[in-house]
């Protein structure tokens, strides 16, 4: 059921097309700070509910990085696996059509779960406008050379997500290169986290996708593990590696657990389960506030996702201003960095759950 309140939803859209069979919701939560962000969400599973749910995430999570935007978020109910490519992009083609009021006037569109650069050169060229969504082809310009697309290529979720990761590890006061870190998902976030993780020489001993988890004590070769993932579809031929199921990856004895994959992974029967003593929200809406609560009074901090994993929407800012890649990496950092440490000092200061400092932050800038 959606919640209502002060902040939003502002507007909540369904929309269908008989043609192609496009059936989809938009929720355009906040506009206070401007047009609502956020990404389109392809799963057959996909609900007006729970785009609401990441909508509200969208609108702390552009406060929190101080951007202009808003809060918004969608979903086409699709099967991807049972569509054609030229089925996929007509559904998008025709779901662009049908948000043309919208966008990007009140809504600026972005990649999700299922759609990606290619996804969002079709949207942009059905909606008629290049500020329609972001996350496009690098070689989608205005101009050559001039305000192109900045594709997920450049791992600007991951890239945020290892930065939080860092500050927390220093506000715990651990030695970064004695700690055993375990990624849930082994997709565009968590291969991306993995990847700087692995540069700056950290352990990562286990990773995990929809076929289970992949755990090595003596930690992973990255660049063996994404070959493997490539050639092979899945993390678990990795060789020598242990195979646990899917779900195990939040029982693992770690000390950093990175969600990267699906919602709602921590819940009420498994939280007892966690034995990492850090979390880094990679995914959205991982877990409930409540068990977010529940898991602060065993020890473990929480870094909340509208924080963690900003990198995509601070990225989406750069290229909607024109920045380059290299600009778009730099400010990333800049503002994960300093948001994460601030969160982290307020909760510290008050005694109060992250997200709720974040939160509090949050409102202050949108207000």
């Amino acid at each position: 059921m959606i919640n209502f309140d002060d902040l939003g939803p502002e507007k909540i859209l369904e929309v269908y097309d008989q043609k192609t069979k496009m059936h989809g919701f938009l929720v355009i939560d906040n506009t206070k700070r401007g047009p609502g962000k956020g990404g389109i969400r392809m799963t057959p599973s996909v609900t007006v509910d729970e785009v609401a749910r990441l909508a509200r995430t969208m609108t702390f999570k552009c406060a929190m990085a101080d951007l202009p935007f808003g809060g918004a978020k969608s979903g086409i109910v699709a099967d991807v696996k049972n569509l054609t490519q030229k089925q996929k992009f007509d559904i998008i083609s025709a779901f662009s059509e049908a948000l043309k009021p919208l966008c990007p006037k009140m809504y600026v569109a972005a990649p999700d779960m299922n759609t990606a650069e290619e996804e969002m050169r079709v949207f942009a060229e059905a909606n008629g406008s290049w500020r329609s969504c972001t996350g496009k082809p690098a070689n989608m310009c205005v101009k050559p050379g001039k305000k192109c697309g900045i594709p997920h290529e450049y791992g600007s979720t991951g890239f945020g997500v290892y930065h939080a990761l860092k500050i927390a590890v220093q506000h715990l006061g651990w030695d970064i290169k004695k700690i055993k870190i375990a990624i849930e998902g082994f997709g565009n976030v968590g291969s991306f986290v993995a990847k700087y993780l692995a540069e700056d020489g950290i352990k990562i001993v286990a990773t995990s996708d929809s076929k289970g988890v992949c755990y090595l004590e003596n930690g992973f070769d990255f660049k063996k593990l994404e070959e493997i993932k490539k050639k092979l579809g899945t993390v678990i031929k990795y060789p020598g590696c242990k195979i646990l199921p899917t779900q195990d990856i939040i029982n693992l004895d770690v000390d950093v657990l990175v969600t990267a994959a699906i919602p709602d992974l921590i819940n009420e029967k498994n939280k007892d389960k966690v034995k990492a003593k850090l979390i880094i929200e990679g995914s959205n809406i991982p877990m409930t506030i409540e068990v977010e609560k529940y898991l602060h009074k065993k020890g473990i901090l929480v870094v909340p996702d509208f924080v963690a994993n900003a990198g995509g929407v601070i990225s989406s800012y750069a290229e909607y201003k024109g920045y380059n890649p290299k600009s778009m990496l730099r400010l990333v950092e800049r503002k994960i960095k300093n948001n994460t440490d601030l969160v982290l000092k307020e909760a510290k200061k008050k005694n109060i759950i992250p997200r709720e400092a974040a939160m509090n932050l949050a409102l202050r800038r949108i207000k």
